[in-house]
């Protein structure tokens, strides 16, 4: 499975290089695209969540590092609890 990076800038300007084992993070968040935070976590969830499922139909195991990369972002997230709608900008794809 190609496995890529993506790139994103929080609300506070902090940088995150994020992981995931499936191109299909590129369904569903856009290089240049400023999502709120909920939004973005939205999309984030259904997305590694995919791309987890995808490794386990083809290896018969979920992908443990997708979820470790959507627990990072759920923690990081949670900064901005008080201000739900700043937005997270996608700064780049990497495959």
């Amino acid at each position: 499975m190609p496995e890529m990076l993506f790139h994103i800038r929080w609300p506070d300007g902090t940088t995150e290089q994020c992981y995931s084992p499936s191109l299909v993070i590129k369904d569903h968040l856009a290089v240049g695209a400023t999502y709120d935070v909920a939004e973005f976590m939205r999309r984030s969830r259904l997305a590694l969540t995919i791309a987890s499922d995808r490794v386990r139909e083809k290896y018969g195991f979920a992908c443990s590092r997708a979820m470790a990369q959507l627990a990072r972002l759920e923690s990081s997230a949670r900064r901005f609890d008080a201000a739900p709608a700043a937005g997270v900008t996608v700064t780049s794809f990497e495959e």
